[in-house]
């Protein structure tokens, strides 16, 4: 089974910030810790690269959607 690092977008971004956008919310198949709580894509991206795994991202509820975020 390939390795999986599940990961979603924060919800309080503000477009046009440079603060970190996403967080790992989980990983399967391999040993790894995570200590941060915010990451740039480019972070997590390379994260699987040298972990071999395969880039997740959880999609957003239709509660979500229909609020207009």
């Amino acid at each position: 089974m390939k390795s999986k690092i599940f990961y979603r977008e924060r919800q309080k971004v503000k477009d046009g910030s440079k603060t970190p956008r996403y967080r790992i919310v989980a990983v399967t198949g391999c040993d790894l810790k995570v200590y941060g709580e915010h990451f740039r894509k480019s972070e997590i991206t390379q994260l699987a690269e040298e972990v071999g795994a395969e880039l997740v991202k959880l999609q957003r509820g239709k509660k979500h959607e229909e609020e207009g975020h």
